[in-house]
């Protein structure tokens, strides 16, 4: 190429707009931004975590369950104590006492998912491992499996 021609496509790409192209502002909130916080907060992971609202099946079955408490002359309106499921187990966390299930449809409960739940006692993880065919207890009101057995 002869300097004549790098001459002409430098002053083409002036003439073009090529050379005077600038990069947008960065908004303030962009993570790249040098006002941006330095370490933005983030949500609390609701992974190893269920409450009531989260799951709607509960509310029906609630209902049902006092419907039929009623008629065997139980107390209405008392909670439900304690749900059992069956499963896979996918993966322990020892240092965090929770179990990573892959399990069916706990009737009156929960879906059919994976999930993560705390163990109490963490004793109950001894011997575990991913693969095993297992039937657990989760205790409602605290959240945690509270037995759990593997399945022949």
């Amino acid at each position: 190429m002869t300097l004549k021609t790098v001459v002409s496509l430098a002053s083409f790409a002036v003439i073009s707009g090529c050379a005077s192209y600038e990069l947008p502002p960065i908004a303030q909130h962009h993570p790249a931004s040098v006002q941006a916080a330095a370490s933005a907060s983030r949500p609390r992971s609701k992974t190893l975590e269920y409450s009531r609202a989260d799951m709607p099946a509960i509310a029906a079955a609630a209902a049902e369950q006092e419907g039929d408490q009623d008629h065997h002359n139980s107390k209405p309106g008392a909670a439900q104590k304690t749900a059992v499921g069956e499963g896979k187990v996918i993966a322990t966390v020892p240092g965090a006492n929770q179990v990573v299930v892959e399990h069916g449809e706990i009737k009156g409960f929960m879906d059919a998912m994976t999930m993560g739940y705390r163990v109490e006692p963490p004793s109950l993880l001894e011997g575990l491992q991913s693969g095993d065919q297992v039937r657990f207890t989760i205790d409602v009101p605290r959240k945690a499996i509270i037995k759990i057995e593997k399945k022949k």
